[in-house]
């Protein structure tokens, strides 16, 4: 295997205690060259501890990083070649946006010459040229961003690093972030691992997503594959909104039976399971209708409904008394005529369920109490 052909950043076996607690436990991960890779837990999951032991901020109480293919446990931060954008940006108020990107450089003994010039395509980088001259209390929220951001490229790291970086913008420059971060990622062909709880964020952006929790990696795959086929029941809540059903097995797991309706499944699942489904993918019928499938219908009554804009989100008891999100848009049967206490019928594809193997579920759950998990993590 050349040097080419190693992973970027490689995390093997790696544990971080603190006392009796280990904010991560056993953690092996590969990311390649060239990758735009996010961690995506809630706050505690172990990933910003992460960042910390690959940047050199923290040291692992057990496994090695490796950089490379080259250890990097006995690397000072400032030799990783690294590049960090934090939260708070941590720009030097005292000094211009021109003088911020220039500090790496300053401290690593860069000319005054060389240093104007890699300032000036930093800054044109992030399309700040002409606020060189700016205080950080002149310059807006995005704007201070950019200067972070600029700051850690501007020596030409290896691998840049953010954690949580878009947390204090408002939604629209959150999205204009974004979508500069990509642009940025893809000119420069640099290797970016982006910590966030912001699920929109990674979905958006990483090549793949890796879910923490518990200090734990719970499944690392490309955005498509963690939304269509999550691993277990936290993975499946966390990203996206969903139903996780309890259902009954037929047929040596050829598919399954829920409240009366039976359901055969693309492939055969291993027994007992669990089934997930998106509310995108649930079509609702009024009882009264012929149903466009009406070999598999479920009886279910509206319980809730929540206005989103372009459409509704409805939450429905279905006959066996589990609960069921859909969401209804402008144009579909029943946009008009939704009212809680309502009889409809709910169907969707076997194509679109995920399967899971079986959890107890939660005691007392009630819709309201999923409604609040999944607003938490919206």
């Amino acid at each position: 295997m050349t040097t080419h052909e190693l992973p970027a950043v490689s995390f093997q076996g790696v544990t971080r205690r603190y006392g009796n607690v280990s904010a991560v436990s056993d953690l092996s991960l590969d990311i390649a060259r060239g990758e735009f890779f996010a961690l995506l837990g809630s706050s505690g999951s172990g990933k910003t501890t992460l960042l910390m032991l690959l940047a050199g901020f923290d040291t692992p109480t057990e496994g090695q990083v490796l950089m490379s293919g080259k250890s990097v446990s006995d690397l000072p931060p400032h030799r990783r070649q690294i590049g960090v954008v934090f939260q708070n940006y941590a720009l030097f108020p005292h000094l211009t946006a021109a003088e911020n990107v220039a500090y790496p450089l300053k401290m690593r003994g860069v000319g005054r010459s060389e240093r104007d010039e890699r300032v000036k395509a930093a800054l044109s980088l992030v399309n700040l040229t002409d606020r060189w001259a700016s205080y950080p209390s002149q310059l807006s929220g995005g704007q201070q961003q950019r200067i972070a951001l600029a700051r850690a490229l501007v020596f030409g790291p290896d691998i840049l690093l953010m954690d949580e970086p878009l947390g204090a913008l408002d939604r629209r420059l959150r999205d204009q972030m974004q979508q500069e971060l990509k642009r940025i990622q893809h000119e420069l062909g640099i290797t970016v691992i982006y910590v966030t709880h912001d699920q929109s964020e990674a979905m958006a952006m990483a090549d793949r997503i890796g879910i923490m929790a518990g200090g734990k990696l719970l499944q690392v795959a490309d955005p498509e594959s963690i939304y269509a086929a999550p691993s277990n029941h936290f993975v499946a809540r966390f990203v996206g909104e969903c139903s996780i059903l309890r259902v009954n097995a037929w047929d040596g797991g050829l598919g399954y039976e829920i409240a009366g309706a039976c359901q055969a499944l693309p492939s055969r699942a291993t027994a007992p399971f669990d089934i997930v489904v998106r509310p995108e993918n649930v079509a609702l019928h009024s009882a009264s209708s012929s149903p466009v499938n009406p070999a598999f219908g479920i009886p279910a009554t509206i319980r809730d409904i929540t206005y989103l804009g372009a459409g509704w989100r409805v939450g429905l008891e279905l006959s066996d008394g589990q609960f069921l999100l859909a969401n209804v848009m402008r144009g579909d049967e029943l946009a008009g005529s939704l009212v809680p206490g309502k009889s409809v019928v709910a169907q969707w594809a076997s194509t679109a369920v995920a399967v899971l193997p079986s959890e107890e579920p939660s005691p007392n759950e009630s819709f309201e109490e999923l409604n609040h998990a999944i607003e938490k993590t919206a």
